[in-house]
């Protein structure tokens, strides 16, 4: 597992996984950043959570893309 240093309470990588709070959010697949579609109590997303993906992006050096799941 990994943290941040900015966000390091809510963020972390596990493995090539992204979680924002409790949500897998993003997967690390080609050197590519993949959003994930996600539901946490009727939301599929949250300015919280695009900050994580963009500050992971940023972070990596990844460019940020659609998942097709």
């Amino acid at each position: 597992m990994k943290t941040f240093n900015k966000y390091k309470v809510n963020l972390k990588q596990i493995g090539n996984d992204i979680w924002s709070f409790q949500t897998r959010v993003a997967e690390i697949k080609d050197d590519k950043l993949y959003k994930l579609k996600w539901n946490v109590r009727g939301m599929t997303s949250s300015p919280t959570t695009s900050k994580h993906i963009n500050y992971v992006a940023n972070e990596l050096g990844l460019t940020i893309h659609e998942a097709n799941t």
